[in-house]
Formats: structure tokens, C-alpha cells, sequence
């Protein structure tokens, strides 16, 4: 998928983190936002490993397979700015 802006990147993040939510039987308790911690969102590792698959599907590229370093973000917010800053040019 093509993706013109971060916004748009962004609106796949998501949809994509809802669809897996709800695939997974999980509720989110509140609203998802910046400040969301992954750990307290529901999603277990399984479901984390099921969210960046589909994510790759959907954009083509895994920020984590392409980074040199381990990064294991903590808030939504910070999940989100890492597939931002490792998308490929």
C-alpha cells in the first residue's frame, strides 16, 4: 500500500490495532490514544506478533525486521512514531 502521508499511516495503524483487538476478544478500556500503554491495551504477545504481521500486509514493511536494534515501544504513541520514522523511502 501506498501511503502519501502520516495521517494516512497513522488511519492503518488503527484500524488494523482494532481489528486485532476485536479478533482477539479484547475490549479496550477508554480510547485508544498516544498515551496507551500497549501492555495495559489488551493484546497479548501473540496479538502483538498478529498486529505487525498485518501491519506488514497492509504497508509492506516491518519497522522491527528492518531496524538494526531491538526497540520495544511502550505507548501507542510511540508504537505508532516508530512504523513513521523506519518507513522506507
Amino acid at each position: 500500500m501506498e501511503l502519501g502521508d502520516m495521517d494516512q499511516l497513522r488511519d492503518v495503524i488503527e484500524t488494523t490495532f482494532y481489528s486485532v483487538l476485536s479478533e482477539s476478544g479484547v475490549e479496550l478500556n477508554g480510547t485508544l490514544s498516544d498515551g496507551t500503554v500497549l501492555l495495559s491495551s489488551g493484546l497479548d504477545s501473540l496479538g502483538f506478533a498478529i498486529l505487525v504481521a498485518r501491519l506488514d500486509e497492509e504497508l509492506g514493511y516491518d519497522p522491527f525486521s528492518l531496524a538494526e536494534d531491538a526497540f520495544y515501544p511502550i505507548t501507542y504513541g510511540e508504537f505508532v512514531t516508530y512504523y513513521e520514522t523506519h518507513k522506507p523511502s
